[in-house]
Formats: C-alpha cells, sequence, structure tokens
C-alpha cells in the first residue's frame, strides 16, 4: 500500500489573510471550523478544503468538470498546487500582499488553486458567493481575480476594480472580447484543464496587439509543449505533472512555449471528406448569433456527416427563417461549414461547472 501521508508540509506565508483575518495554520482550523459548522455555503466549501490541505495526506482529490467526457474524482498533489501557485505568481507579476478576489466555487480546482496560492504566495484574499455577477455589491479594487466568461459577461460595469483578471472554464467569445478591448482591467484568456492544475499558458485578449492580430497562448515558467501525429497538444510541466500529459486538443505549434487552439480532435467533422472543427465555425458565427450556441454532427448517407447547429433560444419560424438567411450570406463561411440544420433549444444540458454539454444535448433533443 502506497503511504501518502510524507513528504508535504503545508506551508501558510505569514502576510496571508483571508477576508481580512491573518491565518496561520491553528487560526484557519479554528475559521474552517466556524465556516462549515456556520457559514454560507460557499464558505463550507472553503472550510472543507482547508482541512483537507491542512490533513496528513499529500494529496487533495479534486472533481474535474466532465466537460470533455464523464466527471470523475483525480488525487491532485499538493506539491504540484504550491509549484503552480509559484508559477502564476511569476507569470503575472503577482507578489505577497497581492489583493485577490475569490468569486468561483472552492469545490473544482479553480478556486481551490485561488486559495492555495493565497497561501503560498501571502496573498489578502477575500470571498463572495460564486454568482453570474460577483462585483454587483463590490465597491473596492482588487489586484487579481479569476472568473468564468459568464462572470466576466455580467461583470463588464465594474470590472475596472479589477487590475487583473484571468479567465476560464469555456472560450471567450468573438463579441465579449469586443467588448472589453480599450478598458483598463489586463484581461488573460486561459488554457488548462484540471490535470495541469488548472492553467498552464495564458493570453491577452484586450492588449493593442489582440486588436490587430491573433495572440497565441504563452506557456507558464517551467512548461513546454509539444504535438503528437495527430496534431494534438502535449504539454511537459515536470510541476504539476510526473508525466507528460498528451491532450485531445488540435492545435497549431509557434514554438516550444507558444501555440494557438484550433479545436478538439473529438469534435471534428468529416463532411464531404473535409474536415471541420466546429469550434472555428462558432468563433464567425459569433457574430451573428447573441444567444448560446454550438456546432456538432448528425450521420449522412451522403456526406458521412452533416454539420448543424443548435441554438439556446425559443423556436419561432420567423427566427430559423431570418437566421438561416444570415448564415447563407455569411461570406466567411464554406459551403461545407453552414449547417444543414438548425435546432432552437429552450435550454441547454450542462455540466456541474455551467458549461454547454453538446452531446447530452444533441441526445435529449432526438430522443
Amino acid at each position: 500500500m502506497v503511504d501518502n501521508t510524507v513528504d508535504f508540509t503545508p506551508h501558510i506565508h505569514e502576510d496571508f489573510q483571508l477576508n481580512k483575518n491573518q491565518l496561520n495554520e491553528s487560526g484557519l482550523i479554528q475559521l474552517s471550523t466556524y465556516y462549515i459548522q456556520e457559514g454560507e455555503p460557499h464558505e463550507q466549501e472553503i472550510g472543507n478544503f482547508f482541512l483537507e490541505w491542512l490533513d496528513d495526506k499529500s494529496f487533495v482529490e479534486v472533481h474535474t468538470s466532465g466537460s470533455t467526457g464523464t466527471p470523475k474524482v483525480i488525487k491532485i498533489e499538493k506539491e504540484w498546487m504550491v509549484n503552480s501557485a509559484k508559477a502564476t505568481g511569476k507569470f503575472f507579476k503577482l507578489p505577497e500582499q497581492t489583493t485577490a478576489l475569490l468569486c468561483l466555487p472552492a469545490t473544482y480546482i479553480a478556486g481551490k488553486m485561488m486559495l492555495v496560492r493565497a497561501m503560498v504566495l501571502g496573498w489578502h484574499i477575500e470571498s463572495v458567493p460564486p454568482k453570474s455577477n460577483p462585483l454587483d455589491q463590490m465597491y473596492k479594487r482588487f489586484d487579481f481575480c479569476a472568473m468564468t466568461p459568464f462572470q466576466l459577461d455580467n461583470s463588464l460595469a465594474r470590472l475596472h476594480l479589477i487590475s487583473k483578471l484571468i479567465v476560464g472554464g469555456g472560450a471567450i467569445s468573438l463579441p465579449l472580447k469586443q467588448l472589453v478591448q480599450g478598458i483598463s482591467t489586463k484581461i488573460y484568456e486561459t488554457y488548462g484543464m484540471t490535470e495541469t492544475v488548472t492553467h498552464i499558458a495564458a493570453r491577452r485578449v484586450n492588449s493593442k496587439k489582440s486588436k490587430k492580430k491573433e495572440i497565441p497562448f504563452k506557456v507558464l515558467p517551467n512548461v513546454t509543449v509539444s504535438i503528437d501525429e495527430r496534431g494534438c497538444l502535449i504539454i511537459k510541466a515536470p510541476g504539476v505533472s510526473s508525466d507528460p500529459i498528451t491532450t485531445n486538443d488540435i492545435v497549431e505549434l509557434v514554438t516550444y512555449k507558444k501555440f494557438f487552439w484550433r479545436g478538439r480532435i473529438d469534435h471534428v467533422i468529416n463532411t464531404g471528406g473535409i474536415k471541420i472543427f466546429p469550434e472555428q465555425v462558432e468563433r464567425k458565427l459569433e457574430s451573428i448569433i447573441l444567444h448560446r450556441f454550438f456546432i456538432t454532427s448528425l450521420p449522412d448517407d451522403a456526406l458521412g456527416e452533416k454539420v448543424i447547429l443548435f441554438v439556446e433560444a425559443p423556436f419561432s419560424e420567423e427566427s430559423l427563417k431570418d437566421l438561416t438567411v444570415q448564415i447563407h450570406k455569411h461570406k466567411g463561411l464554406s459551403k461545407f461549414e453552414k449547417p444543414k440544420k438548425i435546432y432552437f433549444v429552450e435550454k441547454f444540458e450542462e455540466t456541474h461547472t455551467g458549461k454547454i454539454h453538446r452531446n447530452h444535448t444533441l441526445k435529449a433533443r432526438l430522443e
């Protein structure tokens, strides 16, 4: 039997503060116990994580989101989480006493890592309920925050309160990227997954450069990337994983430190012998579809697979006709990329973290 009770001693930086409380290990245990017994649901999640962090095991159990497969529980070494926190601090220049806002649930890796960064780097972090508009009742400024694209979209009016913002859990849409151009907050789109202990790469989405051309993802310190024979990304990050991680993400490699993300190989559609990347088609359609939507496929006798479009909106003949006309006129779409059928769905199936579950939505609609 493997012994997981040695090798790791949790270090809490002397500058670490949570909700204005200066905390050492004993203080953190006391606060966590209070949160679990008396706190709000998001505080109970925080308390549970801290007690897990301070126990005698070398790992933390983390739930994956389920967006690319069946949700599962995996073990992440605490030492890897510390290394990830240090890499983030270095990459984004976030020293001790950085003020940070936690608005993600501590159930998943993104929220857990915000707390680890605060403990390891000596940040002053404050927590709020993980809702769609976390800055709604906020009137003070923070140096750093992490959000989902949905939270970003609902926080535009108060985004000036955040100096640096990382956005993960899904791609930032083109309309949303256009909305954040010219604002003072430095906004970064991140690339990563639970298995890489959140992000291993990031790119700025609202710099002057990003207005003119596509900016590649740049990896964090001590990370290198390559591709396999499928054109999929291989991540070498010895600080956060004992082995290289082979993904199903098709990328265009710039260097061993930079890449462009193109889509997932398990989403690729082969229609009439032509390979279509749904994510690329979606980016082209973002300018004409205001609702949530996604591209997928169905079997077709003539083409092998045919491209179809799902839109999260009430059905009407007028809406279907208008959208069909707009897609037909869209000059950026090839004839193979244009959907052969459009489905309107009142509500998409979602993962535990609020991402669109494409396969479940497709299955539910066709049953």
